[in-house]
């Protein structure tokens, strides 16, 4: 697929790091131009684009809270601004939180609140996305596992959240095909990343979990968010990717 990104701009959220980051630059292998959003470590995204332009490509870090609807709509605009163009929306900023339902000492309200701020980032930017798009626009969402398949205690609310990414995915599918914009999930089970590494103290279970035994890398991720962003993607929209290694097998 060398390059068949060219002319193509793309945004990441949440792209300093993890899955964004190894998005990022697959992306950039692929010929488009990055453009990658980060909430607090700037120097960990700079030096993502200093990566990308050293290996030619074009990319720039835009600092950005997904949670707050005022700076997505700067940040688009800022990369409209800035590259002349936005095909391609990679929706990876996400909160995790846990918390059992049947806890006392979980204040139940702001946790649900907490993690209702993913699907409200995520209507947030597509909003903003959409008006800049250009005609062949893709639209892919990070979303997680759990959406189908809840292994472990404490997750009620973080797994509600991504299941309401996926309705909201198929449900902008139909609001945005007559524009030609595509809107798809990439379902991802245990990846090694720096918020759950694979040798984390809950990685042997998340390990056993799958049909394949084992974490998966970001850039296995990145490979299937990169061929819904291609050309050869053009009649998918509204569906779930899910690379999970057979967790939810």
């Amino acid at each position: 697929m060398a390059l068949r990104l060219m002319g193509r701009v793309a945004l990441v959220t949440g792209g300093s790091r993890g899955i964004g980051r190894a998005t990022a630059l697959a992306l950039a292998t692929a010929g488009a131009a990055v453009a990658v959003s980060y909430r607090l470590d700037a120097g960990t995204a700079s030096g993502l684009v200093r990566e990308i332009e050293e290996q030619g490509g074009r990319a720039r870090a835009y600092r950005a809270d997904q949670a707050q609807a005022d700076e997505v709509h700067r940040l688009m605009h800022a990369v409209k601004n800035d590259f002349g163009a936005l095909d391609i929306l990679v929706n990876n900023a996400a909160h995790f939180e846990t918390g059992a339902v049947d806890d006392p000492d979980v204040d139940g309200p702001a946790l649900a609140a907490r993690m209702g701020a993913n699907i409200n980032g995520l209507s947030a930017s597509i909003r903003a996305a959409v008006p800049l798009m250009r005609r062949g626009g893709r639209i892919i969402t990070m979303g997680c596992a759990l959406a189908q398949h809840v292994g472990s205690a404490g997750l009620a609310d973080y797994a509600a959240s991504r299941a309401a990414v996926i309705g909201f995915t198929k449900g902008a599918a139909r609001d945005l095909g007559r524009l030609g914009i595509t809107v798809n999930v990439v379902q991802a089970g245990p990846i090694d990343t720096e918020g759950n590494p694979a040798d984390g103290p809950f990685s042997a279970t998340q390990r056993e979990s799958t049909a394949l035994g084992r974490f998966g890398a970001p850039e296995e991720v990145a490979a299937g968010i990169v061929f819904l962003a291609s050309p050869e993607a053009s009649f998918i929209t509204g569906t779930v990717l899910t690379i999970d290694g057979g967790y939810t097998a």
